[in-house]
């Protein structure tokens, strides 16, 4: 089969490792630019597709025009979006004569949109998974190719949970690719009256609100916490950057957002000055384990 790939990030490297692997003709690859902060923690796809002589264009580079044309002339029986961050035109979608199929970090149709491992861990969640599905005009709404299941820990952060989904999406491509070569892709339609859609998250929206109970702020600095820019409050009139805390369950002896003692346990690691804090929330408090303090609020 001839393919044509909009991938990025370190799922986009690793699905396009296994199609490698397949042995298919992959036409051209379409990225994102590598930026310097995001390249220590995940792979170049652009180097790897250049390593197998692989076309690639960056995506900064072109217009919807320029991207339909590039399509047509490579003329691909399956187009794939794996971490792709833009939306495709129909016009490309259907230049797939086999299918374009998109990977997403959910199982939809709960958490369609932008950053669904941010999500999942600030809201609570036990489980989520990845799914591979048809491409339609509208974000994650396509019919369902497959998923996997993946289980939340209860101290997983954004970036060992993202490490838990680079080899599910690799276990479903290698385990449905084969059925879409042969044209025999499952489609299972979405039950949307289940479907929930959350934005993209600005560094701002890192910010705590003291008044809530410990346990969802601790849950916000995980999801948030490196290679994300972090989760950050109030302290004593100046903001501190918490990278990682625990929740402590109890009565809080004293307001939101105060200073209320040292950690109830001692954390290895290095000695920071907000190090072992312990501050008091809506309900609970929470122990500081790792932080920067910043400019003056």
């Amino acid at each position: 089969m001839r393919l044509v790939l909009f991938a990025y990030q370190a799922v986009g490297h690793a699905c396009l490792d296994v199609l490698l692997d397949l042995r298919e003709e992959i036409a051209c690859v379409i990225t994102h630019r590598d930026r310097p902060e995001e390249r220590i923690w995940f792979p170049s796809v652009a180097d790897l597709a250049r390593s197998a002589r692989i076309p690639v264009r960056y995506a900064e580079d072109l217009d919807g025009a320029a991207i339909e044309a590039l399509v047509r002339d490579a003329d691909p029986d399956v187009i794939y979006s794996f971490y792709y961050r833009s939306l495709l035109r129909r016009a490309v979608l259907e230049r797939a004569r086999a299918g374009a199929f998109n990977l997403h970090g959910s199982l939809l149709p709960r958490y369609r949109g932008r950053v669904p491992v941010n999500w999942v861990i600030i809201r609570g969640e036990a489980e989520t998974g990845v799914t591979l599905h048809h491409m339609v005009p509208r974000a994650d709404a396509g019919d369902i190719v497959g998923q996997k299941r993946i289980p939340i820990a209860p101290r997983e952060t954004v970036r060992t949970l993202y490490a838990k989904v680079i080899p599910a999406a690799v276990e479903l491509v290698r385990e449905y690719h084969p059925l879409i070569r042969e044209g025999r892709a499952p489609r299972i339609p979405q039950d949307e009256a289940r479907a929930t859609t959350f934005g993209g998250r600005r560094p701002e929206d890192g910010e705590i609100d003291w008044s809530q109970d410990a346990r969802s702020i601790d849950a916000l600095i995980r999801g948030v916490t490196r290679p994300f820019p972090g989760a950050f409050g109030l302290v004593g009139g100046r903001r501190l950057r918490i990278w990682e805390a625990e929740p402590v369950a109890g009565p809080a002896p004293g307001r939101p957002g105060d200073v209320v003692g040292r950690a109830g346990r001692a954390h290895a690691g290095p000695f920071h000055p907000a190090y072992g804090l312990r501050i008091a929330c809506g309900s609970g408090c929470l122990d500081v384990i790792e932080s920067d303090w910043e400019e003056e609020a």
